[in-house]
């Protein structure tokens, strides 16, 4: 952990920066994870990509429902689920596979390739409710 207000590492526990006296989580000025210097009001830090503060919903920007998009990967699949949250690559991806699956399902490999993404679905559903995946898919968090 570094210090939010001078960018020193900080001793493991302590609630003040030994360097400048800061208390944790002060500051704006550096990436209490890597140490690099942000840029003011960054929400994520360029260097090394983690976010810096909580990201809080755009006014006029529906939050959609963690707990509707678990129920629709769980049990409706066909990556409806993120086309619902705005992950359109990712649910594209996931309706042409079950897609191909359907038809090559006289053949054995459509069995395997179905059995695939309904396990990502499965897994990524799970993460939804347990609030693993917690925002959209333009970066606006979830409501439960």
């Amino acid at each position: 952990m570094y210090c939010r207000y001078c960018g020193k590492e900080m001793v493991e526990g302590a609630a003040v920066c030994v360097q400048c006296g800061a208390p944790k989580g002060a500051g704006t000025a550096y990436c209490p994870f890597c140490g690099n210097a942000t840029a003011p009001g960054a929400v994520i830090c360029v260097s090394c990509g983690r976010q810096l503060g909580a990201v809080t919903a755009v006014p006029g920007q529906e939050q959609k429902s963690k707990t509707t998009a678990g129920l629709l990967a769980l049990f409706l699949g066909f990556g409806i689920y993120n086309f619902y949250l705005g992950y359109t690559g990712k649910a594209v991806t996931q309706l042409i596979l079950d897609i191909v699956g359907i038809l090559l399902a006289a053949l054995i490999v459509g069995f395997f390739i179905i059995f695939g993404v309904s396990i990502w679905q499965l897994v990524e559903g799970i993460m939804l409710l347990t609030g693993k995946i917690s925002v959209d898919g333009k970066g606006i968090p979830l409501k439960d």
